[in-house]
């Protein structure tokens, strides 16, 4: 139980809001976050090809905030660089590499470790908010590199969908609607709730407790049940002690 209380993360559905910059829809809930005890946050831009660039975008956007940004890609030893982080920030990109990229680097294990037993903060954004849950099954992402499984972080007792997008009723798009592929994913697997992130919504998560953050409602699916739709503000805490 104590490892669990110590549990403190930040899930953001996108980075990137339309109409505003690089995480400034969320800059509040940022700072409310990670407080003023932080310092430093490692940075894990897995997700992206170009790391420099995404690390400069990163660090440029949390130095305004008040918070220096260390890369784990910019570090001879990953490992290292996690047990001694003060934060962790796990942005977006592509999740099948993100994931691969941090086992390669034997950080899976390393950052549970850190988050739910010393309970340093975990932000995560799309990717990086996929990869703290129970599998990246429910991604929205292409499987362009090859993870050795499909298992995350597990920070988490269920799985995400971030960015996920309502049907468009007057689409002429005769593909499968998310909440069609969310289905299909319950089909094959028992996990018993996908919470669905729509862009602008966050989790906010300490110790047992869950409550969604931001402006737009999340929609949590239930495997053999119906959806059920959340405003911000609400408590998903159930989601953490039974996940049923």
């Amino acid at each position: 139980m104590m490892t669990i209380m110590k549990r403190r993360l930040l899930l953001v559905s996108n980075s990137t809001l339309h109409g505003g910059g690089y995480l400034q829809h969320c800059q509040q809930q940022i700072q409310d976050f990670f407080g003023k005890n932080v310092k430093r946050i490692l940075f894990v831009p897995y997700a992206l090809q170009d790391r420099d660039a995404y690390t400069k975008t990163a660090r440029d956007k949390f130095k305004t905030l008040g918070y220096e940004v260390d890369s784990v890609h910019e570090t001879p030893d990953p490992v290292e660089a996690v047990r001694k982080a003060e934060g962790i920030f796990i942005g977006g990109g592509n999740t099948f590499r993100l994931l691969k990229a941090l086992y390669d680097n034997k950080l899976v294990t390393e950052i549970r470790k850190r988050v739910l037993e010393d309970g340093i903060p975990y932000m995560g954004s799309s990717a990086g908010t996929n990869v703290s849950t129970i599998s990246i099954n429910t991604t929205n992402d292409m499987p362009i590199v090859y993870p050795p499984t499909f298992a995350a972080i597990g920070l988490v007792p269920f799985n995400i969908n971030p960015h996920y997008l309502d049907a468009d009723p007057n689409s002429k798009h005769m593909g499968e609607t998310r909440e069609q592929r969310i289905v299909q994913y319950h089909e094959e697997h028992d996990t018993p709730c996908v919470l669905g992130l729509r862009e602008g919504s966050l989790l906010l998560v300490e110790g047992n407790k869950a409550t969604l953050l931001g402006s737009t409602k999340a929609r949590l699916f239930k495997r053999g049940k119906h959806t059920t739709e959340y405003e911000p503000g609400s408590d998903l805490s159930f989601l953490l002690t039974d996940a049923q």
